[in-house]
């Protein structure tokens, strides 16, 4: 289930204290606090991203062991020319 950040709605139309609630996404928007009964709104805030789509986890998926296991063939810089790490193909390209 999507955690949709709402916030207060004040007399004057102002945004007031935010809170955060787990809702399908089927589920109605709120329009009012569903403790203290207070009009709300709910805010467009950014996606949050779990960990295995995450910078963190792409030095992983990016090993030559991953890309070499999934077909791929990766090329690095070298004195040379592009020198293989891992898959199929020449060893070096020249430049």
């Amino acid at each position: 289930m999507p955690l949709y950040v709402y916030e207060e709605v004040l007399p004057d139309g102002s945004g007031g204290d935010r809170f955060e609630i787990l809702q399908s996404i089927s589920a109605p928007v709120l329009e009012v606090h569903p403790e203290t009964g207070v009009p709300v709104r709910r805010c467009l805030t950014s996606a949050a991203i779990s960990r295995p789509w995450s910078a963190q986890s792409d030095s992983t998926k990016l090993s030559d062991r991953n890309l070499d296991k999934m077909g791929f063939t990766k090329y690095v810089k070298g004195k040379n020319g592009y020198e293989k790490t891992c898959g199929d193909g020449p060893d070096i390209i020249r430049k």
